[in-house]
């Protein structure tokens, strides 16, 4: 060894690979003992770190044997170069991915990357905003130290020592077996790097691979996940091939329509429009997004926590359904399964695109009928929200940039306090004469990042955590804003004639099961969130729903209370003013692909890992907040069968929408 490289090489090389090797194992350590509750947690550290030890083994050696063979020149050079450039692409994943752990409670893969950078104008308030400070500072040290540190203290080494030279050049004279060996071993040991978590279970095992190897190997992953994962599914029971451009599942389960016991349910209401009945009143409707507003942190669904004494009040005046859930957690699929009443796409993206929802939604539905359409929000527009909008059929559109945006607070990582949206609100409800109207409401005050304490409504102290205190005293603000905007309603005389839908677009998660935030939350704090109809001229003596219900169910149940009837086509979803099925199946899916899956039935929830982690089962009638994986008391057969539905429905869902592109490239590969 000592004769590959001179001394001053040696310490050119150890100056940089040594501190990545700490800085990389300090990193898992902390993200390991911060997710971690138990005392046994220095064991799982040292088990959770093979992936680590052997990648930064395999990747010195791999170096060290490349620069010995190189020698001297202008080659060595250009792979001094090319060490420095690719060692702070090591850093920079990996201190993304410890970010992006700390933030979520999910390990960082390729789809979450290309997302980022795909999208990157529109998350740069993300990163403007969101990342504090502590972490740039740590990304620009660990950059400047890879770039300018080993040529100074290289430097320094040799004026104290007398070395002549003053940059690493290579060694002469050595023969081509020596780094030969040392780049075949440093293969072997990048290869070892790739079994982490062989020997892992449970919520853990996708931390057991090197952060670097976890992005690299997903990105491959991902090239022939698509052509593996139709041809697992077309050779799974109840699945049979796929055409061109869609995805066919012939089976009952595939075929029947989610929820119910419709052997023959039709496709999606592509050409559906409204039809007016004796029942039919042209009223007022009004959709309330209350952003990451999860069940178990509103009064309504839990009176121990007083963050919402208003929507509770409003609540007993209102049809509640006691549990609701989302198909899949995040704010564009859920304002898709609302607003157009079908399940979204289980991949990112397509509901950006024009053309690409296979349903006319709520508002060209009833723009045919005379309505007028307007969307409000309090997040700044970045392109994609009035996509979305328009997509939908809403003719005008107000985010924040559109009023005067002096005196309110920022909230989140998107955008303002919600009472922004109050005053263009009133503006516009005044001008809309005697034409009814569908108005949205975006809010996004309980968004990531939290930042609502203090405001101007005070403070209460709700958790010890600090975090989550900030969260249920977001809702507090929010439950304030819907206070303000049903007094502008009364004030406006709209009140009476007008039904209010106030639901969640997702819930949101604070390490109840070690993961933050919702993307990938599939457990119920990220999935059973607040569904509330208030007609004032119904449910006064309030009404429950106690089957499972889904966010689809909302556009039927609207129709309903308007007295319209649907022509030229379907809906999937149910009115929640009628019977639901028993044997209804509401499922979900993770916004990050193919990392997890639910379905309830009854009280009972089934959730797929994907094998990242064991399958779980509960249930939620005697353990509502997921506690006792009771999976072990079912057959492998009937694990199997939920698993089944799962994969036949995903299929199905995503056949729906087709083989689409987003932003020029194929959605994931789903066919």
């Amino acid at each position: 060894m000592s004769g590959l490289l001179s001394r001053r090489d040696w310490v050119y090389f150890l100056s940089l690979l040594v501190p990545l090797f700490v800085y990389n194992l300090a990193l898992k350590a902390y993200d390991v003992r911060t997710s971690q509750s138990g005392d046994p947690w220095l064991a799982l550290v040292f088990n959770l770190m093979q992936s680590d030890v052997f990648f930064n083994l395999g990747y010195a050696l791999l170096w060290i044997g490349l620069f010995a063979a190189a020698r001297r020149g202008p080659v060595c050079q250009a792979v001094v170069i090319l060490f420095h450039l690719s060692t702070m692409l090591v850093l920079i994943v990996t201190t993304s991915a410890h970010w992006y752990f700390r933030e979520t409670g999910t390990t960082l893969d390729y789809d979450t990357v290309a997302l980022w950078l795909s999208g990157f104008d529109d998350n740069e308030p993300l990163f403007a905003y969101g990342l504090p400070l502590s972490s740039w500072v740590l990304l620009f040290t660990t950059l400047l130290y890879a770039a300018l540190g080993p040529p100074f203290l290289t430097r320094a080494a040799g004026r104290w020592r007398g070395w002549a030279g003053t940059s690493p050049t290579g060694s002469a004279g050595i023969s081509f077996s020596g780094p030969l060996v040392l780049f075949l071993l440093g293969l072997g040991f990048c290869s070892l790097s790739l079994l982490g978590g062989l020997g892992s279970a449970g919520a853990d095992a996708p931390l057991a691979k090197d952060r670097f190897v976890n992005v690299a190997l997903t990105a491959v992953e991902g090239t022939t996940m698509g052509a593996e994962e139709a041809s697992t599914e077309k050779d799974a029971p109840g699945a049979a091939g796929s055409s061109k451009e869609h995805s066919v599942v012939d089976t009952e389960v595939a075929s029947t329509k989610v929820g119910s016991s419709d052997v023959n349910p039709p496709n999606p209401p592509t050409n559906a429009s409204l039809a007016q009945t004796f029942q039919t009143e042209r009223r007022n409707v009004v959709l309330i997004h209350l952003e990451s507003a999860r069940a178990q942190s509103v009064t309504p669904y839990n009176e121990d926590v007083k963050t919402m004494p208003f929507l509770k009040d409003l609540a007993e005046e209102s049809l509640v359904a006691e549990r609701a859930h989302v198909i899949v957690p995040r704010s564009s699929k859920g304002s898709t399964s609302v607003n157009c009443g079908v399940e979204p796409a289980l991949y990112a993206g397509p509901e950006y695109e024009p053309g690409v929802i296979p349903a006319p939604c709520l508002a060209r539905l009833l723009k045919q009928q005379g309505y007028r359409t307007v969307w409000f929000q309090s997040l700044w527009d970045t392109g994609d929200d009035s996509s979305l909008a328009a997509n939908f059929g809403y003719e005008e559109f107000y985010p924040s940039q559109s009023t005067n945006a002096t005196g309110f607070q920022i909230t989140n990582t998107f955008g303002y306090e919600d009472d922004i949206m109050l005053k263009p609100s009133e503006q516009r409800l005044r001008e809309s004469g005697d034409e009814p109207f569908l108005a949205q409401y975006f809010t996004s005050g309980a968004h990531y990042g939290y930042e609502c304490v203090p405001n101007r409504y005070g403070y209460e102290s709700f958790s010890e955590d600090e975090e989550l205190d900030r969260y249920l005293n977001c809702l507090r603000m929010l439950d304030f804003f819907l206070q303000n905007l049903f007094e502008q309603y009364k004030k406006l005389g709209l009140y009476e004639d007008t039904i209010f839908v106030l639901y969640g677009d997702h819930g949101e998660g604070f390490k109840e099961h070690g993961r933050d935030m919702h993307g990938d939350t599939i457990w119920e704090e990220g999935l059973s969130v607040p569904l509330i109809v208030h007609d004032p001229k119904r449910f006064q003596d309030g009404e429950r729903v106690k089957e499972p219900a889904s966010q689809i169910d909302i556009l039927p149940t609207v129709l309903d209370l308007l007295g319209y009837e649907v022509e030229g086509g379907e809906y999937p979803g149910y009115s929640l003013l009628r019977h639901l099925p028993e044997d209804r199946i509401v499922m979900s899916n993770c916004i990050t692909n193919r990392r997890c899956m639910a379905s309830i039935k009854g009280d009972e929830k089934y959730i797929y890992h994907y094998g990242d982690q064991p399958d779980e089962l509960f249930d939620l009638s005697k353990d509502p907040l997921e506690k006792n994986n009771i999976a072990s008391e079912y057959s492998k057969e009937e694990l199997d069968k939920r698993r089944e539905e799962l994969f036949a429905w995903r299929t199905r869902i995503n056949a729906q929408h087709g083989r689409i592109l987003v932003n020029g490239n194929p959605a994931l590969g789903e066919d």
